[in-house]
């Protein structure tokens, strides 16, 4: 394979779409459509009852629009309990229509609109379970539950019960709600009519908000200055890339990405927002900066390296983007292994905790004989006493001048060609002494040691993936971005060098070259990821090798290790499945299945080449 002359369509038929505006946070609460609906059935499983009735209403910025209401027969007897609640009688629905014949006009009237009801998931459940067995598209209306609204609007002592009886008793609603559909979802609308009344004092003015505070139990009401506040983020542009909240020093608090800054930066001053620490971290901001970014990999490698630069306090995760543990052999006569931060090339990681680390060097010296102990060994006339591992034929002890440097050096080799992933001989004597274990019936000991191996074999298949990638020069990638252009980015030596777009209509080879040729300048350092971080470089493998993204150049060819762990993901990803199905999981991960492999470099299957 090689890089020459590739070209990517410059064009990609889409049909057509509306582009939508924002001029508030989301969707205007007076551009939505609801469709409050209400279901009568024979019983409470959505999988083994049947619905009886079916009442709708649409409406739209407190206008109603619509509505339809239908008896459905079932196919089935309606239990006695049921009709003494609801009134419908099997006699009531022998001459309805089937709900295959109802289905249809059902989906059509809610069609583009939100689905509203009183418990919504048990209504939006019927309708669902339906739609699976008449073979129709469910289309995943955005649901609101007026149940979970009204706990999140109102108090405890305002409304001890949201049952809707009790809310429409509450709001003296026209329509008094009896158990029949239509006259629910009627009894319902002036329900949900109430509480968007009330929601205008928690800052809620999208149907982005209002879903967001029908999910929480309890209602936060934004304080003075934290409404005052929204116009921090009115000059954040409507872009994808980074936000960046800053404190009274000009210190930043906190670090986040999304495909639209301003949307988000304004949820964050909302009765959307519930998390305690984020709201003292609002309270505190005095600024929001923000970046834009051609696309979300350029954004998601922007904020780590802004999480490495600022490490805000607000941020509990990867504040520390760069901090990473490695085991390495030890530079000395007589190597031993040990837990670094700070990686060399032959070096094995990384590791996200030093405990991991820890445990990965113990499960390599099962696998590879190299000496346990800590102390320094002179290659001269060692002198030393052997220990008790000498005794159990667990060490050569070359402390004691029993075992020479030339005779230690292949168990050096072969950790080296472990790591490298130039021979896999020390995975499959492990893999065989699970099998071993198991064969003799010592499960727990074999499920321990199942559980550390395939720990290792991921440790090993992410230093050798990552590390694959880091040694390019250069590698240009290319994804479909959903709208018929491509996202493009350039990557050298395991970092993002430039990203950019080449939009539909634009002929994106032309993209390619200028952004070439713009890139930043990297210079490879040591270790196995050539000085780049962690985390960055795990985001551009995943990036590449996922979402149909396509190589439009690579020189050298991009490949992996034949004899690497990759082979044996299969294994790993079955033990990690099997740690607590006891016997039958050890038995399941034997060496008897282990892969065969490869002859040759073989590049993944995701990394298409654009021609």
């Amino acid at each position: 394979m090689t890089a020459s002359a590739p070209q990517l369509p410059s064009e990609t038929r889409l049909p057509s779409e509306t582009q939508l505006s924002f001029d508030e946070l989301g969707t205007p609460l007076r551009e939505v459509t609801f469709v409050v609906l209400d279901l009568e059935t024979t019983g409470g499983s959505a999988e083994r009852d049947s619905i009886t009735e079916i009442g709708a209403v649409k409406v739209r910025g407190g206008e109603r629009i619509g509505e339809i209401g239908t008896l459905v027969d079932p196919g089935v007897g309606i239990p006695p309990n049921i009709v003494a609640l609801t009134g419908i009688t099997s006699a009531m629905v022998a001459r309805a229509p089937r709900l295959p014949a109802v289905l249809p006009s059902v989906l059509e009237f809610l069609s583009g609109s939100v689905l509203v009801a009183h418990n919504a998931p048990f209504d939006a459940g019927f309708l669902r379970s339906a739609c699976e067995r008449h073979g129709q598209h469910w289309p995943r209306p955005p649901v609101l539950c007026t149940a979970r609204l009204a706990r999140a609007v109102l108090s405890r002592a305002e409304a001890p019960s949201v049952r809707l009886g009790a809310l429409a008793q509450l709001f003296a609603t026209r329509t008094t709600p009896d158990h029949r559909a239509l006259h629910d979802a009627r009894a319902t609308v002036e329900v949900l009519h109430h509480l968007l009344e009330r929601i205008g004092n928690l800052g809620v003015q999208s149907l982005e908000e209002l879903l967001a505070l029908a999910r929480t139990s309890s209602p936060h009401r934004p304080t003075q200055r934290q409404r005052q506040q929204r116009h921090l983020a009115e000059r954040v542009p409507s872009a994808p890339g980074v936000y960046l909240f800053r404190g009274p020093r000009d210190e930043v608090l906190y670090v986040g990405t999304s495909g639209d800054l301003r949307r988000r930066v304004r949820s964050y001053f909302t009765a959307g927002e519930r998390r305690s620490r984020i709201r003292d971290m609002v309270a505190l901001a005095e600024r929001v900066d923000s970046v834009v970014c051609a696309h979300a990999l350029e954004a998601g490698v922007r904020e780590l390296r802004l999480l490495a630069a600022h490490k805000p306090k607000y941020n509990r995760r990867s504040r520390n983007p760069d901090r990473a543990w490695w085991v390495v052999p030890t530079a000395e006569a007589f190597p031993r292994l040990s837990v670094v931060t700070s990686a060399r090339d032959d070096a094995l990681g990384p590791f996200r905790s030093h405990r991991s680390a820890v445990e990965a060097l113990e499960t390599l010296l099962e696998a590879v004989p190299l000496r346990r102990c800590t102390q320094r060994i002179p290659l001269r006339n060692p002198s030393a006493t052997p220990c008790l591992l000498h005794e159990l034929g667990r060490c050569a002890a070359p402390c004691a001048g029993l075992q020479s440097a030339d005779e230690y050096a292949p168990a050096v080799a072969a950790l080296r060609d472990l790591v490298d992933g130039r021979e896999d001989a020390a995975l499959r004597a492990l893999a065989g002494s699970v099998e071993e274990l198991a064969a003799k019936e010592h499960y727990e000991r074999a499920a321990e040691r199942r559980d550390r191996l395939a720990a290792l074999i991921e440790a090993l298949e992410r230093r050798q993936s990552l590390a694959a990638l880091a040694a390019q020069p250069e590698l240009v990638g290319a994804r479909p971005d959903g709208r018929g252009g491509w996202e493009l980015a350039v990557i050298r030596y395991g970092r993002l060098a430039a990203a950019d777009v080449a939009r539909r209509g634009v002929a994106p080879m032309p993209v390619v070259g200028a952004l070439r040729t713009g890139a930043q300048t990297i210079l490879p350092a040591d270790g196995p990821l050539r000085g780049a971080p962690a985390e960055e470089t795990r985001l551009l493998y995943r990036w590449l090798t996922s979402g149909g993204t396509r190589l439009v150049h690579c020189d050298p060819p991009w490949g992996e290790p034949a004899r690497g762990a990759a082979g044996w993901g299969s294994w790993a990803r079955r033990a990690r499945e099997g740690t607590d199905a006891g016997r039958t999981a050890v038995a399941e991960v034997s060496p008897s299945e282990r892969p065969v492999p490869r002859a040759e470099p073989v590049p993944s299957t995701t990394r298409r080449w654009l021609h």
